[in-house]
């Protein structure tokens, strides 16, 4: 059964509580020797509306006028509700042993031990709020599986092969709404795709209509194994409207900046960032007012490194 609420949703606030980012909910599991994926069952329909607000959800059917006496889908501030629900009643949990964004949650241990432990903890929180599974969708003592999009594994974060082949199978866009349906798709695996942002810049004149759209700043986070340098996360912006216009070296600020914000995760774990600059420009007729921002963006963009150092070469 599908019920219009647009009225509904017009006459209510918006609830501007904040999701979860993705990407640090996926970082957070890299290293944990067992995992268990769930998902609650029924998702919405869990939580229990107020009685004296039932009746601003009845409907109209041929066997007569009914009401939701849970919260029904469709509701603009349902998702904002639930994940507010559950980072209250999991909050001595989240970032130790859970992840939970909206109705997908993840139970992760360090050592495989604890595992059966960890999972009480959660079973004793769903039970005493009274919130179900379903056991179709649950995994319980993997090693590695998907989540939020994502193949996690004791090894990292690696792309998931059912989006990659979306991409592959994908025809060409004919439209602009194919366009937009490839380019959100590029942009999920994002992470993975070395400069995806200069590379999607096609994508984006023919979505924005724009003649003069060509500049983007790129970063890539890698590890050094055995002498090779191996990247481990790529992270690209395209610079939009004044960001176009920043001099050489605020654009390599820029990128740094962008680099520390996206990568917060990675940066706590490294003892040093070493980033290097490809071009020998900026290293001469640099104004003092540039110096001035560019230092405070990049003491703002790196504040969770203990060392910065800048190498060129040319």
């Amino acid at each position: 059964m599908c019920i219009d609420f647009r009225d509904l949703n017009k006459a209510c606030p918006k609830d501007f509580y904040p999701l979860p980012r993705i990407d640090q909910l996926v970082d957070s599991t890299s290293g944990c020797e067992l995992l268990s994926m769930m998902d609650d069952s029924q998702r919405y329909h869990q939580i229990m509306l107020a009685a004296e607000d039932q009746k601003k959800f009845s409907f109209i059917t041929s066997e007569g006028t009914f009401c939701y006496v849970a919260m029904p889908f469709g509701l603009k501030n349902a998702g904002a509700t639930y994940q507010r629900l559950v980072d209250k009643i999991f909050r001595p949990q989240i970032g130790r042993n859970v992840e939970v964004y909206v109705d997908d949650m993840l139970v992760k241990s360090k050592k495989a031990a604890d595992h059966v432990k960890d999972l009480e903890e959660t079973f004793s929180v769903l039970r005493k709020y009274k919130l179900k599974l379903n056991p179709a969708k649950c995994a319980f003592g993997v090693q590695g599986g998907r989540f939020l999009g994502f193949m996690v594994t004791q090894r990292g974060i690696e792309a998931n092969p059912l989006k990659i082949k979306a991409i592959i199978d994908m025809k060409a866009p004919t439209c602009l709404n194919e366009a937009q349906r490839l380019t959100g798709r590029i942009a999920a695996l994002s992470r993975f795709i070395s400069k995806s942002a200069e590379k999607s810049l096609p994508f984006f004149k023919t979505l924005r209509k724009a003649k003069t759209f060509e500049w983007a700043v790129s970063s890539v986070l890698i590890r050094e194994e055995d002498g090779k340098q191996l990247p481990i996360y790529y992270v690209s912006k395209v610079l939009n409207g004044a960001e176009g216009r920043y001099t050489p070296i605020e654009k390599m600020a820029l990128a740094l900046v962008v680099t520390a914000r996206r990568t917060t995760i990675k940066a706590q774990a490294l003892a040093d960032l070493h980033f290097r600059n490809d071009e020998d420009d900026h290293r001469g007729g640099i104004s003092r007012s540039e110096v001035v921002v560019t230092r405070r963006w990049l003491l703002h963009g790196t504040r969770r490194c203990r060392h910065c150092h800048h190498n060129t070469t040319g």
